[in-house]
């Protein structure tokens, strides 16, 4: 679905939100590959600190440890725009959680492992904030997920090393994230789409 209308002028998050939750996975994925360079900047911006996300946002609480949960995305790159994000929970009580990237450069990159958790040293935090955290390694896995390698193997060091995505709640399945690498913002985002399994 064409969202473009609510892009207007200043974005309206809480109209946007609601119309995101009344679609299904189709819709809400198909919505989101609409959403470019310069509609992902502007909807980063305008969300922050409305929307606050948990962990529970990427993995729900009725999900076992070390079950995946896929979230779709889309990325604001000229090509190559297509990816997934594979999320689990470690264990029941963990306070963070396990994923990697699946995507069609990952046998000549790395599986771009990571560890999603709330801020910790990253400057201008803003209350609501995740983390996915590319200098922390996973410590398990699921058993379908590729082996687990640093993040500086092969064309990985120029893709995921030393990054963090910084992540903002969009809906209740759709977030969006922006890079934050060597102690700077980047200009590149993405939005996720969580699917649900019924």
């Amino acid at each position: 679905m064409n969202l473009d209308v609510l892009f207007e002028d200043d974005i309206d998050v809480e109209r946007l939100a609601e119309v995101l939750d009344g679609m299904g996975h189709p819709g809400r994925l198909a919505t989101i590959r609409g959403w470019h360079l310069h509609h992902q900047a502007r909807l980063y911006a305008a969300v922050k600190g409305l929307r606050p996300l948990t962990l529970a946002h990427f993995v729900p609480d009725s999900v076992g440890p070390l079950t995946e949960v896929i979230h779709w995305g889309m990325n604001s790159l000229p090509a190559f725009t297509h990816f997934q994000k594979r999320f689990c929970k470690p264990t029941a009580e963990s306070k963070e959680l396990y994923g990697y990237n699946e995507n069609w450069h990952e046998f000549a990159s790395s599986p771009g492992y990571f560890v999603l958790h709330e801020p910790e040293s990253r400057p201008d935090v803003v209350p609501g904030e995740l983390d996915i955290d590319y200098t922390k390694i996973p410590a398990s896995k699921p058993e379908s997920w590729p082996a687990i390698v640093p993040n500086e193997t092969r064309l990985g060091r120029f893709i995921y090393a030393g990054m963090i995505d910084v992540m903002r709640g969009i809906s209740q399945h759709v977030s969006i994230g922006r890079a934050f690498r060597g102690g700077k913002w980047t200009e590149n985002y993405f939005v996720l789409c969580r699917e649900d399994k019924n």
